[in-house]
């Protein structure tokens, strides 16, 4: 069993991301790093170093604990690291991803919604989020 394995294979590998060009792309943008340094697709990592991912506005970071070669299922990726993410940029996914899972109805033949209407579903939802996190805390 190696001890060390390409960073781009392993957050393949652990589906951070979907495919290793993905992961690849990624890690010579830049938005790999261990530590302060920028990682290049071939740098080793090994279990216990702290892996900090820029992915679609959001800064993960991750703490290896098994090297991996090849992709295997979700729930064994998720014994391969620990995620170490802060709370606000898991806040800042919650915040963003809100609304986003379903629909809004609106009545058959009501058109879509002017801007009041629009306005007043924006500060339905405003108001809904600040009631959940009070209830959250």
């Amino acid at each position: 069993m190696t001890t060390k394995v390409r960073v781009d294979k392993w957050l393949w590998a652990v589906r951070i991301f979907k495919s290793r060009s993905l992961a690849t792309d990624s890690v010579k943008a830049g938005k790999v790093k261990l530590k302060d340094s920028t990682l290049k697709p071939a740098s080793l990592i090994s279990p216990g170093q702290c892996i900090t991912v820029k992915k679609n506005g959001f800064t993960l970071t991750f703490e290896v604990l098994k090297i991996l070669e090849k992709r295997v299922s979700a729930p064994m990726a998720l014994e391969c690291y620990i995620d170490m993410t802060p709370l606000e940029e898991l806040n800042k996914f919650k915040d963003w991803y809100v609304g986003k899972s379903g629909v809004e109805f609106r009545e058959k033949g009501e058109g879509r919604p002017t801007k009041k209407d629009r306005r007043e579903i924006d500060t339905f939802k405003d108001w809904y989020l600040e009631i959940d996190d009070e209830f959250s805390d």
